[in-house]
């Protein structure tokens, strides 16, 4: 592993790199915040699937795609005077600082949970007007679900016990039936969501990221379901053309492999 040292003398040498890529490179001079800004979000994915496999080498190599995107985004803005790559450290330091008493100040937390608390309330003295500021509009569903109602737990509106969680996710399905069975399309809607988000709330006090165990089973299926086609393929056969009970003889096998 690299010493403190080092590890100032790589990120300075990234440092150089981006200004010369920036001086002589025709796409990187064209780049604005704008034209990356699609680019960063697909690489947080990226780095998000390395996590979830596990692959610690993918992992550090999608960390330095995200750390580029950082300098990059400093180096235009500081172009304009704007901001630097030294002001980007600094203000996220005084923000830790500040927002860290139980560690540079004299405030005592008991737990976790105390420290979500006052992170939020902090959040609110620095003259945020909602607890909900914090959640990025463009977040999926489902991720923004869950960091709304961490957010909303931060300051005391949570349920107190899992069962009063599981029976509200019963509550919803059954009103979700309601609507099923009177064939409004609209109503349905809203009571599925209420489901989901409710699921959500569950996964929440199982201490479950709702957002991995979903890709979880997206990566379970894409692998049983490709297993699938490669036993089709041997066979020569289209799936289209297999009954369900053929399919699902590979099926089994694929959940057995």
């Amino acid at each position: 592993m690299n010493n403190r040292q080092q590890q100032l003398d790589a990120f300075n040498k990234l440092l150089d790199v981006m200004d010369e890529l920036r001086e002589k490179c025709p796409w990187d001079k064209k780049q604005t915040l704008q034209s990356l800004r699609h680019l960063t979000i697909e690489e947080t994915y990226e780095l998000g699937d390395a996590i979830l496999d596990n692959d610690l080498n993918e992992v550090k190599n999608e960390l330095g795609d995200l750390l580029l995107h950082i300098v990059f985004y400093a180096k235009i803005g500081s172009e304009t005077n704007s901001f630097d790559i030294g002001d980007v450290a600094n203000d996220i330091c005084e923000k830790l600082i500040h927002r860290h008493p139980h560690i540079y100040g004299d405030v005592v937390v008991a737990d976790e949970e105390e420290v979500k608390q006052n992170w939020e309330k902090l959040k609110l003295k620095e003259g945020k007007k909602s607890v909900l500021e914090g959640v990025p509009k463009s977040l999926p569903a489902l991720v923004k679900a869950s960091r709304i109602q961490d957010k909303v737990k931060g300051v005391g509106f949570d349920w107190e016990e899992p069962h009063q969680v599981w029976d509200k996710v019963q509550e919803e399905l059954q009103e979700l039936q309601v609507e099923v069975e009177s064939g409004n399309q609209d109503k349905m809607e809203a009571e599925f969501g209420d489901v989901l988000f409710s699921m959500i709330n569950y996964a929440r006090f199982l201490k479950i990221n709702p957002e991995d165990a979903l890709e979880r089973t997206n990566k379970k299926f894409i692998k049983r379901f490709q297993y699938l086609e490669s036993k089709a393929g041997e066979l020569g056969k289209p799936l289209s053309d297999m009954t369900l009970a053929e399919m699902d003889v590979f099926w089994e096998e694929a959940k057995r492999l």
